[in-house]
């Protein structure tokens, strides 16, 4: 937590459940990642946080900007940012989204389908294109399985078809999975896909681009490696692979943006027991269905403050306030709270600046998605 965020929330103690972010760390955190890989353009994640007020800070600092959806482009653009800054990184998109980007002036398409390329070339034709392949997510705490990405062997032949088309076959990409926790995982993608590129390269295709995905941590409740350690992974794999001829570089962070940027004020509903289990189950005014939905299996673990922090501790499950039996974010990953804990009591979930006010339900239970404040 920020000291601008302490001191917001002691000022205004605004209701809970909110979301209060610093933008200034925003920036510090970008102008890290920058001087960290220098060589890499900087295409910031959208999705991780969209609120104008982030958007605004990037554009001045010269941040390009990965969008999922049509909307997130609009948002980029009513911020400032040029169109062919933009790139739309979803491979899943339909033919009016495609539409709509290349009349804006956005000419840069991800895509890892025969079916996708089509859709492209008809619609935004001329465009630069690039190749999503499936590597492996070992490491990350939240992997993105095979939803995304193409073989090796069909990322070849979409890439030759491509120029075929009409399109810039431009570079190829992947995505080791969000809040990964391993360098080795950068590495051993970054060598998969060279391979691919330098046959491509020998092929007569004008590659120039590899896009490395973003996945890049911040700390929860365990310490993660710092951004050096990967940058030195990645510049090191780059060289050993690619030598002193090394393609564009694009990295799309998101979580490491704004992530430990932000932090949510919630209150204590209820504090009770179940027999004599010696847990005790804490209903927080937030839960999965408020916006904390990376709790799913437990994967992401939040660091929680109380104002009891420093006394007697015991075991706890942590849920939410709605009727759902899944709205359940911690009951099996150890968590202790202070024993005087109890329901009024106001508790910050820190390191929330990412993936929690875009997964907010529209009203499940009634409950409106939590505010936010950006200070």
């Amino acid at each position: 937590m920020t000291h601008k965020i302490a001191r917001f929330l002691a000022d205004h103690q605004p209701a809970t459940p909110c979301l209060v972010l610093d933008v200034d760390r925003v920036e510090s955190n970008f102008r890290a990642i920058r001087d960290a890989l220098p060589l890499a353009q900087i295409y910031y994640a959208v999705k991780a946080n969209p609120a104008p007020q982030i958007l605004d800070r990037l554009v001045m600092l010269g941040s390009r900007f990965d969008a999922a959806g049509i909307e997130e482009i609009d948002a980029c653009i009513a911020a400032g940012a040029l169109p062919q800054a933009i790139s739309f990184g979803n491979t899943v998109k339909k033919v009016s989204a495609i539409q709509r980007a290349h009349n804006a002036g956005v000419d840069m398409f991800a895509f890892d389908s025969d079916e996708e390329l089509e859709k492209i070339a008809a619609h935004a034709p001329r465009s630069r294109v690039y190749c999503r392949i499936l590597v492996e997510n070992a490491g990350a705490d939240w992997p993105l399985s095979r939803k995304f990405g193409t073989t090796v062997e069909h990322a070849r032949a979409l890439m030759l078809r491509a120029g075929d088309l009409g399109l810039d076959a431009c570079g190829l990409s992947f995505h080791v999975g969000s809040q990964q926790t391993t360098t080795g995982s950068y590495e051993a993608a970054i060598a998969r896909v060279a391979m691919l590129f330098t046959d491509l390269k020998s092929a007569g295709v004008n590659l120039r681009m590899v896009n490395l995905g973003g996945g890049f941590p911040i700390r929860y409740r365990d310490e993660v490696p710092p951004i050096d350690a990967f940058a030195n992974a990645i510049m090191g794999a780059m060289v050993e692979h690619f030598g002193n001829d090394l393609p564009d570089i694009l990295i799309e962070p998101g979580r490491a943006v704004v992530g430990d940027a932000g932090v949510v004020s919630a209150e204590v509903v209820l504090v009770s027991r179940k027999g004599d289990d010696p847990t005790r189950w804490v209903y927080l005014d937030i839960g999965r269905f408020g916006g904390l939905a990376e709790t799913e299996g437990e994967s992401i673990k939040y660091r929680i403050a109380t104002p009891h922090d420093g006394g007697e501790m015991g075991p706890v499950a942590i849920a939410g306030p709605t009727c759902d039996g899944a709205d359940i974010l911690y009951e099996k990953s150890n968590y202790r709270l202070p024993m005087a804990l109890r329901s009024g009591d106001r508790v910050e979930l820190l390191s929330t600046g990412a993936y929690v006010t875009t997964y907010a339900s529209q009203r499940f239970n009634g409950f409106a998605p939590l505010a936010e404040h950006y200070i």
